[in-house]
């Protein structure tokens, strides 16, 4: 018996299936059951498999990453103030108080952070440090803005450091204000900007630019867009923007900024349009525009000759109401503040002796490094810039070398002797930088050897041939490759068009959509790269004057490396100019070779070692020479010719080199070739791995390098697949046969999966679009016979019909267009109307053709027996069903054609005349007529124009169809390779590895009924959804009178009825399994090659069912066979496949690691005893204090950060409470007379007798309901605040109406801004879009000191706004004990059940209850790091049961079971549910194989899942855990084991 194992892989799923096959008395294998089949689910948040699918491929820890590296910035800046503080308390420079809060190594004691500028007097007010210097700039600004002060307006403190920076140019600074200089430029020292980071490289031909300009005029221009009217805005600069709006912009005077994009000539002049004027737009800065502010901050800055603190502190001089974070200053590059601090410093140095003092800075430098001797000799020589500028502020950390990421070669090895053991040793050799001038010939070398000229159609003989290979009219000798290798050795790049036009000089046809004659071997519209890094270099040289002669290999290499290399700006300044200087060059040579952009850090497939011996077999002509090749491949190839005996040169190689006979054959020669030649090998594996137990997977896995994949979502599939086939193989023994399937998203690259995504969208419209025509057209008023809305056969064909006539037009009409945009539409309202329809068909029917007879078809007869669906190329001789091979003729003409091809049929039949059932004679067209009717029809769908045209089925076009060279496909085989390799097998992918594809085992699936029994499957949930929705919209009947699942038109978008169900995976693999490799053979066309005709016959009698036919053709009747569907693999194989699907428990990984151990790894010098010496070690820290090092692996909140709020509000009380608490009474009135009774010694009943006695006078005050303030803090509810998101115009953009923006202002902490927000919506006319729009806040801004009742105030751009919420605080230490935080979403992954037991007070019984609750990942980790579990043992009394976690597994015993206290074997499948999520006492649930819902928030409930089960029960009051291993085995039964 042979065990055979179907594995059907997807991005999160693993579908597996065991069968089992014996050989009969004929020898004939014969599959004959299901021994095992399951599911294993790896979950994953929709959002990243809905990214995945589209080609945005991210890593799930990248935002972990992300947030790490903000962590550690914020490390190295305190790290830095650490130093800084150290140096400075030696020098003395720190004030006192600042002092006093630093421990010995520069760190604020516990609680104690200050700041400098800002110290506690003896009264314990917060008093300036630097009033003095506070005082020269108040004089500054009356000097110079007296009419800004008289109104009331005050300076702020923090501007001082601005006035300091700029006095510290030329006058003297005290100790103490230099110090917070120091420390500020320590804060905000400039963004560190590599090589090409402001380089605008993304759009070529466009010049984009940052300006503020003021607006000088605005008119109506008239045009309308819709309802608005464009205007064109006039700026100070000239520009005009033209912006459509409602009513003219107010912004006359108003300074705006804009992103201004300006459309370039090839020389790099503006384009003008026809009236003359630049071609520009415009539009609004977004964030990630920063590159372009900061590039017009830096002009500015450069033009007034200043550096950034006086630019600044200048600037609100002229203009103290700007804002200057944001606005005034954005990121500003590091080199600014640099030159700065050197010019303060140097400046400094005339006014301070210390600066200048060699003793001090000694002590200072050792105290820095009190144990790095030599360093710290290094230094000395250097002074106090130095070491305040490079060594401390603005010192940057090389960055890690990312040298492990890049993967190996694979044939070259290095080999060294371990200093220590003496043993020889191997390490693998990297691959090469793709930008290397090395690899880069060899790329263009390949290219030109792979390249091939194809014309589109040719007359050969009487026939017209499409795709004609005919490279070798153009490229004839090795002469005419190296002079196409030196065109293209100097380009970046290279396009078919220039390639055919410019190159071989073919001209083009005249005309809009018309394309060359010939065509290219690669994708047409793709720019393919040639020698990129020599094009650089020559344009650089063109641009520096210097001859390109002057570059040789040796150059060229020397300068691609210090580009490279080199990512500093101003070191490639230094390396440049040290090249110029060493090889006499100009000195516009460094400026221009400094300002070229850097490469890419990409990385080819071999070792520059390996590479120089594979370029010196492939170059041809001048380029080759015999000295070139490496003595080790000069004795391969001297064996290769003399047939000399070596094992090491395989068989293999000698028959793929037979005919080279002589040294000088070995040139030009292909990739594969010359792989062979040189190492014996090309695609096949360096190491052949046979695994002969399940401990070999575990040794693989456990040396598997993470990341070795390049993708962590395929990555994570691949480890658990072999895991999964571990376990199958320790339960059932050894796998004879593998079959695999992957999906399209697992095998293919970003690009291509991003061009799937786009095209299976278009599928899905198209195929909505066709079922709603459908719809629409059995109306009898459209006169169209025999429509069956829900009949597959007339969906496809309506679908082949609409899509040939779109095709055969140069271009929709946009009525058109328009219509069939309206068929995609979900609300019913915006379908097209009847008349639109009607339209729509009468355009369809005068488009599409017969392609054999060239007659119209009309839509009105399409759906009778007059016409057919017909395959292009036939079924029984090539297997396609895609649209590509099917069109739709005469039926009486696609019998005629049989199992012709089409243009072998026109060649047959040309002319023939041909009686149809209606009566009517047509007449097949001839072989010009077809050729001119299929080149006008299909000339947009090139692949089914091909088909149509040829006369044979080439072996290529066979062989391209086989080739799967995918790199992530080859992986997976090559591994599960390892399971079922024969004994001596040699290849890679194992011939026990067989590959199917989704075309197969969908056509096996419908052939074997397998279809049917997944609907009798999902059955019962349709028919509850009926139940709920209280209709039957949701089954059909077939027809052969079953009831199945269906599905509403309007409700089709994005349903998959094998989706909704876990167990889909196992029945895809069991239909895998089954598929033998004659299935294979037969259904991906391996037989249809011309070598295997027989075979292909034989294999369709035998794998298939034959029905005899009668068929009538010329007046002659004749029985044929005709091949049916596929025979099912055993009798009784429907059955089967339903009773396993339904004994499948589905399995899911598991991923709750809260916190696991960690290890810290660092630098430290360790004194060397044999040397004398100290050197630096890298130092693997595991413990802390006696304890292990813990990381969190589960993020523990949200990003934005909350302070909490105490609010004022207002409430009722009675007249005593009011006494009690006089001073927060609302009235004012009323306060003060409570406060003079309660002075004069009232009591409450004085009180109370008073106000009775003068009721008139205080009729207003009722004694009852005395409004009085009290703070949220007061009572136990909490509030919090958040200014983060919440500018003004992104907070009201949704809001339209006037009472919900005052709600919404009314969430505002501040109630003076509320108050401000008001007036100003009032004086808008309640419209808040105006009031509130990007125009309307500068309006209030500029209107904000009358909005504010007179009084001056900042303008108000974000708010803060608060919210009712339980959070938590970051920390207990410093600032982060203010800082609160909600846990992150998804974090609630443990809910704990505990059981209660009291007696009854009644009856005296003892009462079992359950308590519930969900455990804070917060209290997790702690008791986790503390070595607990992760929910306490007990809670109020009642001792825990058992921990659920999401996906875990629960079963809810039957009203019996719980009678009994015993759980019936085998469980009830039906009654097993999984944990979904929890919260507080809630869990919710879902039955353990639903994947997803029928229909959103109806099918279970508005949240999609449910705390009840399906009949009727709380499920956590009643489950009971089980657990189940990889396989879906239940393990164990509420924590017994099985």
């Amino acid at each position: 018996m042979k065990h055979i194992l179907g594995l059907d892989l997807g991005t999160n799923s693993i579908g597996w299936a065991l069968v089992k096959s014996e050989q009969n008395c004929d020898d004939v294998e014969r599959i004959n059951g299901i021994e095992a089949a399951g599911s294993r689910i790896i979950p994953m948040d929709a959002a990243v498999l809905g990214d995945f699918a589209k080609g945005n491929t991210k890593s799930q820890t990248a935002d972990r990453t992300a947030a790490r590296g903000i962590r550690r910035m914020g490390e190295r800046h305190k790290l830095r103030r650490e130093r800084l503080n150290r140096v400075l308390d030696v020098m003395g420079f720190l004030p006192e108080h600042y002092s006093a809060a630093l421990t010995r190594y520069g760190k604020f004691k516990d609680g104690e952070e200050c700041k400098i500028a800002w110290r506690k007097d003896e009264s314990g007010q917060w008093t300036f440090v630097f009033e003095d210097s506070f005082s020269e700039m108040l004089a500054d600004f009356v000097a110079h803005q007296p009419e800004w002060l008289a109104g009331g307006r005050k300076v702020p403190y923090d501007w001082t450091i601005y006035y300091l920076r700029k006095k510290a140019l030329s006058k003297p600074l005290t100790k103490q204000e230099l110090a917070w200089l120091l420390l500020n430029f320590n804060q905000k020292r400039g963004y560190y900007q590599l090589r090409g980071e402001d380089e605008q490289t993304d759009d070529k031909g466009k010049l984009v630019e940052y300006y503020a300009l003021k607006v000088v005029g605005v008119e109506d221009t008239g045009e309308k867009k819709g309802k608005d009217t464009w205007f064109s805005i006039m700026l100070e600069n000239g520009m005009v923007y033209r912006r459509p709006a409602a009513e003219a912009p107010d912004w006359i005077g108003k300074t705006k900024e804009f992103i201004v994009t300006t459309d370039l000539e090839k020389d790099g002049t503006p384009k003008k349009d026809k009236e003359g004027n630049i071609k520009r737009s415009f539009r609004m800065p977004k964030e990630d525009d920063w590159t372009l502010i900061k590039k017009k901050t830096e002009n500015d800055i450069d033009r007034s000759g200043k550096t950034v603190g006086e630019y600044i502190y200048d600037a609100l001089l002229a203009d103290p109401t700007q804002k200057i974070r944001g606005k005034l200053v954005r990121t500003v590059e590091r080199k600014y503040y640099k030159e700065e601090l050197k010019k303060i410093i140097d400046s400094q140095k005339r006014f301070i002796p210390e600066l200048n003092d060699n003793e001090l800075y000694g002590r200072c430098i050792s105290e820095l490094y009190q144990s790095n001797d030599a360093y710290r000799q290094s230094i000395s020589s250097c002074d106090f810039t130095y070491l305040f500028v490079d060594n401390i502020i603005f010192y940057q950390r090389p960055l890690k070398s990312k040298k492990s990421l890049i993967d190996n070669c694979p044939y070259e090895e290095h080999s060294y002797t371990d200093s220590k053991t003496g043993e020889v040793k191997t390490a693998p050799v990297k691959c090469v930088a793709k930008s290397n001038p090395l690899f880069q010939e060899f790329r263009l070398w390949q290219f030109v050897q792979n390249i091939r000229i194809f014309e589109r159609q040719k007359k050969i003989g009487d026939s017209v041939k499409t795709d004609v290979d005919v490279t070798g009219e153009f490229i004839k000798s090795a002469d005419d490759v190296v002079s196409l290798f030196d065109f293209l050795n100097d380009r970046k790049d290279i396009t078919q068009s220039v390639l055919l036009g410019t190159y071989f000089k073919i001209k083009k046809p005249k005309g809009k959509d018309s394309d060359y004659p010939y065509r290219w071997n690669y994708v047409e519209d793709k720019t393919y790269p040639c020698n990129e890094t020599r094009a650089l270099i020559l344009k650089g040289l063109k641009d520096a004057g210097i001859d390109e002669g002057f570059l040789d290999k040796d150059k060229e290499y020397s300068l691609w490396h210090i580009l490279y290399s080199v990512e500093d700006k101003q070191e490639i300044t230094k390396a440049m100019e040290k090249f110029a200087a060493k090889n006499s060059l100009g000195g516009k040579f460094a400026e221009v070779f400094s300002s070229l952009p850097p490469f890419n850090k990409n990385y080819g497939s071999y070792s520059e070692k390996a590479i120089k011996k594979l370029l010196a077999l492939m170059r041809t002509g001048k380029y080759w020479s015999a000295d070139a090749i490496d003595k080790h491949t000069l004795e391969r190839i001297d064996k290769i010719i003399n047939g000399e005996y070596d094992e090491s040169i395989r068989t293999r190689v000698r028959e793929k080199a037979i005919n080279l006979t002589d040294v000088s054959h070995f040139r030009g020669l292909p990739l594969w070739l010359a792989c062979y030649i040189v190492y014996d090998r090309h695609s096949e594996s360096k190491d052949i791995t046979r695994w002969n137990c399940p401990a070999d997977i575990d040794q693989y896995l456990s040396h598997f390098k993470q990341h070795s994949l390049r993708n962590p979502i395929v990555e994570q599939v691949v480890t658990e697949t072999l895991r999964t086939v571990r376990d199958i193989w320790r339960q059932y023994g050894k796998i004879d046969e593998i079959h695999i399937e992957m999906g399209r998203d697992m095998k293919n690259p970003a690009d291509v999966r991003a061009k799937m995504s786009k095209r299976m969208i278009d599928n899905e419209n198209a195929n909505l679009r066709i079922k709603a025509m459908l719809a629409e057209f059995s109306d009898p008023d459209f006169g169209i016979a025999g429509v069956r809305p829900y009949s597959p056969s007339q969906q496809e064909m309506l679908r082949i019909y609409e899509e040939g006539a779109l095709e055969s037009v140069d271009e929709v009409p946009d009525e058109i267009n328009e219509i069939i945009s309206k068929f995609n539409q979900t609300d019913i309202k915006k379908r097209p109307t009847h008349g639109e329809i009607i339209k729509y068909k009468l355009w369809l029917e005068q488009k599409y053709q017969s392609p054999y007879t060239g007659r119209t078809i009309s839509l009105s007869r399409l759906f009778t027996d007059d016409y057919q669906i017909e395959h292009v190329i036939p079924q029984s001789r090539y297997f396609d069903d895609s649209m590509s091979n099917k069109v739709i003729c005469e039926a009486e003409v696609n019998q005629l054609k049989d199992r012709m091809l089409g243009y072998e049929f026109i060649k047959a039949h040309h002319g023939e005349k041909v009686l149809l059932s209606s009566g009517e004679t047509v007449t097949i067209l001839t072989a010009e007529e077809y050729e001119r009717l299929v080149q006008l029809n299909f000339r947009k769908n090139p692949v089914k124009m091909k088909k149509l045209l040829m006369d044979d089925i080439p072996d290529k076009f066979i062989e391209r169809q086989l080739n799967d060279s995918r790199y992530i496909s080859k992986k997976i085989k090559s591994l599960l390779s390892n399971m079922v390799r024969d004994e001596g097998e040699q290849e890679d992918i194992s011939k026990n590895v067989i590959a199917c594809n989704g075309a197969i085992t969908d056509r096996l699936k419908r052939d074997w009924g397998v279809n049917d029994v997944w609907n009798h499957i999902i059955l019962p949930r349709f028919e509850r959804l009926n139940a709920v929705t209280g209709s039957d919209r949701f089954t059909t009947t077939s027809t052969n009178g079953h009831t199945i699942p269906d599905m509403p038109l309007n409700l089709q978008k994005g349903f998959n009825k094998k989706r909704i169900d876990h167990r889909h995976h196992a029945m895809d693999a069991i239909v895998i399994a089954c598929t033998t490799r004659s299935h294979v053979n037969l259904l991906n066309n391996e037989a249809a090659m011309s070598k295997n005709n027989a075979v292909r016959y034989q294999l369709s009698r035998k794998l298939r069912r034959y029905e005899d036919t009668m068929v009538t053709r010329n007046g002659e009747t004749r029985t044929i066979s005709v091949a049916r569907e596929f025979l099912k693999p055993w009798p009784t194989f429907n059955a089967d496949v339903e009773k396993a699907l339904r004994g499948i428990v589905v399995s899911f990984k598991q991923n709750l690691r809260v916190i696991n151990k960690t290890v810290n790894k660092y630098q430290k010098f360790v004194y060397n005893e044999e040397k004398h010496i100290k050197e630096k070690k890298a130092v693997r820290q595991e413990e802390r204090n006696g304890r292990h090092l813990l990381a969190i692996r589960k993020p523990m909140h949200k990003d934005t950060v909350y302070g909490e709020v105490n609010l004022r509000r207002i409430k009722e009380v009675s007249l005593k409470d009011a006494v009690a608490n006089f001073k927060a009474v609302v009235d004012k009135d009323l306060k003060k007379k409570l406060m003079a009774m309660i002075e004069l010694g009232y009591d409450l009943k004085q009180i109370t007798k008073y106000f009775e006695d003068n009721k008139d006078a205080w009729q207003d005050v009722n004694l009852k309901k005395i409004k009085v303030y009290y703070f949220t803090k007061d009572t136990g509810d909490r509030y919090f605040a958040t200014r983060f998101g919440n500018d003004l115009v992104t907070l009201f953009s949704k809001i339209t109406k006037a009472d919900d923006a005052k709600k919404q202002i009314e969430r505002i902490t501040d109630t003076g801004i509320q108050k401000i927000l008001k007036r100003h919506l009032e004086a808008n006319g309640g419209d808040c879009q105006k009031a509130f729009s990007a125009d309307g806040i500068d309006e209030m801004n500029r209107n904000i000191t009358q909005l504010n009742g007179g009084r001056p105030h900042k303008p108000v751009y974000k708010v803060r706004i608060y919210e009712k919420a339980d959070k938590f605080a970051i920390g207990t230490k410093g600032n982060k004990a203010a800082k609160f935080v909600e846990a992150a979403k998804g974090t609630n992954l443990f809910f704990a059940v505990y059981l209660k037991e009291y007696e009854d007070s009644t009856t005296g019984e003892t009462i079992k209850k359950r308590v519930f609750d969900t455990i804070p990942l917060k209290t997790v980790i702690d008791r986790l790091k503390n070595g607990q579990t992760p929910a306490p043992e007990e809670k109020d009394g009642a001792k825990l049961l058992f921990v659920l976690s999401p996906n875990d597994l629960v079963y809810l015993p039957t009203e019996d079971e719980v009678k009994n206290g015993t759980i019936n074997r085998p469980l009830d499948k039906r009654r097993i549910y999984k944990m979904i999520s929890s919260s507080g006492n809630q869990c919710f649930f879902l039955q353990y194989n639903v994947a997803s819902t029928i229909v959103d928030k109806m099918e279970f409930s508005p949240l999609n899942k449910m705390e009840r089960a399906i009949t009727g029960e709380m499920i956590k009051e009643k489950c009971v855990p089980i657990k189940v291993d990889r396989l879906g085995n239940i393990t164990e039964v509420n924590n017994e084991n099985i």
